[in-house]
C-alpha cells in the first residue's frame, strides 16, 4: 500500500544517475529512495527505442512492486524511449518524472534567442 513513508524510485541505465538521487536526498531527507542502476543493459544510448522501452516497463514494475509513490526516470535516453510507458504503466496515482522535460523547460525560459549545445546519446537526441 503506497503512503507517505513510501519510497521515491530513481532509475539510470547505470550509475550516472546517482547524482539524481543524491540531489533528491539533499532536498529530501526525510524520504526512502530505492535506487535502480541498469548496469546490465548499460549503455542505453546505442539500443533500439523498443529494446530501451522494454528496459523501462521493466524498471517501472519492478519499483511499483516495491510502494514507490513516484518514479524519477534519471537517464535520457530512457526518458526519451520510456517516459510514455512508464506513465501508462505507473498510472494516474503515481507521477513520473524525466530529466529531459525539466531541463528542456528551464533552458527555454532563460535562453529564448540563444544557441544552445547539446551532448547525448544517438538515443537521447
Amino acid at each position: 500500500m503506497i503512503s507517505a513513508l513510501s519510497p521515491i524510485g530513481i532509475f539510470d541505465s547505470g550509475i550516472g544517475g546517482l547524482t539524481v538521487a543524491n540531489a533528491v536526498h539533499r532536498l529530501l531527507p526525510q524520504e526512502n529512495i530505492i535506487y535502480f542502476g541498469d548496469t546490465a543493459h548499460m549503455p542505453y544510448g546505442d539500443k533500439s527505442p523498443s529494446l530501451i522501452e522494454s528496459y523501462v516497463k521493466g524498471i517501472t514494475a519492478f519499483l511499483l512492486s516495491q510502494e514507490c509513490k513516484m518514479i524519477v526516470i534519471a537517464c535520457n535516453t530512457a526518458s526519451a524511449y520510456g517516459f510514455k510507458a512508464a506513465s501508462l504503466i505507473a498510472g494516474n496515482d503515481i507521477p513520473v518524472l524525466n530529466v529531459i522535460d525539466p531541463s528542456v523547460a528551464l533552458i527555454s525560459t532563460h535562453f529564448e534567442k540563444g544557441k544552445i549545445g547539446v551532448i547525448g546519446t544517438k538515443g537521447t537526441i
